[in-house]
């Protein structure tokens, strides 16, 4: 394998490890790309949209709720950046657990990976049609998917710095977004605002209504389950490591600015929609950055911020396309998906993986008129993917544990360190546990905790199917 030099500019494309056929991905993205793809995968429609939910049930609190789950998952991240950085032959958190776990590990972590990013990206695509219809009404269901996927496709398929300019563009405009609703917030805290209802902006809206948890600890912990779905796409930092320009520089910078970012656009963005719009004056289902530009008297508000939602959602299913087509080009690198999808174009791309990942997403247009509403074909998958991402983050962690037994030369070595080590990575698996209980409390996440096991039941038998299969072709292959 051929390493990067500390030096490569920005935009040079370097190789990184080949297959049998002599190709292999290209370190395509630039310290630029991977910076704003670590922001865009912290910052989505579960941020924009979902926060109302969250504001909701568990009211001013619901700053913490965002703040708790990013705590941890930044801890996540650290495991993973040293075990990342332990190897620069891992392409992905798969190829560690094919490592620590065996086989089998990697099997499931992979399929189970590539099935959260399709599903995750099925319930963006039931968003991305109702922002259509904001603008366009009588739009068919269908079209405004179509048309996404395939532009995504294309934007992936002809190189992976067209992805990562894409992640870029998309996370730029949700990072502008973000800093404008706190300057208006600033702005209409400063002037002493009143609403036409009677509300005041002032800093006592955190504490004034029942105080901070307004709904009690049970509608503090009720928030939880947009919360995890918002940081659905933070470990994309991991996944792009094999094409990223000096992965040792880079990806360390990416994780290491994670506690910052979450301070900043999410417990301060919360903060400041709750200090200027009363908790329960935010209406759920209604993006509250859209209510608070329209406060500060600008017309085109809704439009806008539209545009943005329409942004973030686009954003989740470039990065979803992305994961999801690596995941298989990996999977099928190590005979467990069909060999097809291990093929790279002359741009060094997975192709086949690409056109499957993009077909299978398609199907997320029978969610919408299977569902009486977007909405709630919106909640369904949302849940569900909670759980499977809650699965695959524990994983990540499980992986570390194991790692530290099974290369404890790494580790010493490791420039990378995890805070705490394993004590810390237990300490995040019991948070975990505990998130899936959570999860059982309310109706709807409750529902998608019972279903999502079905996704193990099928896939567990395909690892020993997949198993036999390979058993019977090896001596054929060798001859």
């Amino acid at each position: 394998m051929s390493n990067p030099p500390n030096d490569a500019p920005n935009d040079v494309v370097v190789e990184g490890d080949v297959n049998e056929d002599g190709q292999g991905l290209q370190r395509g993205l630039s310290n630029r790309h991977l910076q704003l793809m670590a922001l865009g995968g912290a910052i989505g429609t579960g941020m924009f949209m979902g926060s109302s939910n969250t504001i909701n049930q568990a009211g001013p609190s619901s700053m913490l709720v965002y703040a708790v789950v990013g705590f941890f998952l930044y801890f996540m991240m650290r495991a993973m950046g040293e075990m990342l950085l332990a190897n620069l032959k891992y392409k992905s958190f798969r190829d560690i657990a094919e490592d620590v776990l065996g086989p089998a590990g990697g099997f499931i972590a992979g399929w189970t990976y590539w099935f959260a990013w399709i599903v995750a990206a099925m319930g963006d695509l039931a968003a991305i049609t109702g922002y259509a219809q904001f603008w366009w009404p009588e739009v068919p269901k269908w079209l405004p998917a179509a048309v996404l996927a395939l532009l995504l496709f294309v934007l992936n398929v002809v190189a992976v710095k067209y992805f990562g300019e894409a992640e870029f563009w998309f996370a730029l405009i949700k990072l502008v977004a973000v800093g404008a609703l706190l300057i208006v917030a600033a702005s209409l805290l400063f002037s002493g605002f009143v609403s036409e209802a009677g509300h005041h902006a002032t800093v006592e809206n955190l504490w004034n209504d029942g105080g901070f948890f307004p709904n009690g600890f049970p509608g503090f912990l009720a928030g939880f389950q947009i919360a995890f779905f918002a940081f659905v796409g933070l470990e994309v930092v991991g996944t792009a490591a094999a094409e990223t320009h000096n992965p040792e520089r880079n990806l360390p910078k990416a994780i290491n600015a994670i506690p910052v970012r979450l301070a900043l656009f999410y417990v301060l963005a919360l903060a400041a929609i709750c200090v200027v719009i009363p908790w329960r004056a935010v209406v759920p289902g209604e993006s509250p950055f859209t209510a608070m530009f329209q406060l500060s008297g600008f017309g085109a508000a809704a439009s806008v911020m539209n545009f943005v939602l329409l942004t973030a959602a686009a954003s989740s299913d470039n990065s979803g396309l992305y994961s999801t087509s690596r995941m298989m080009y990996g999977l099928a690198e190590d005979r467990q998906a069909p060999r097809i999808f291990g093929k790279l174009s002359r741009r060094n791309v997975p192709q086949n993986a690409l056109i499957c990942s993009c077909l299978l997403l398609l199907c997320g247009i029978g969610f919408l008129y299977a569902s009486e509403t977007i909405n709630q074909a919106f909640v369904l998958v949302t849940s569900i993917t909670s759980v499977l991402f809650l699965f695959i983050w524990a994983l990540i962690v499980v992986c570390y544990i194991v790692y530290r037994k099974k290369h404890p030369e790494l580790h010493a070595k490791s420039t990378y360190k995890m805070p705490g080590g394993v004590g810390t990575a237990w300490m995040v698996l019991v948070f975990f546990a505990v998130s899936l209980v959570i999860l059982c409390l309310e109706e709807e996440t409750l529902r998608a905790v019972l279903v999502t096991p079905i996704w193990f039941v099928i896939i567990i038998p395909c690892y020993f199917i997949n198993k036999a299969r390979n058993q019977r072709t090896a001596p054929v292959e060798r001859q």
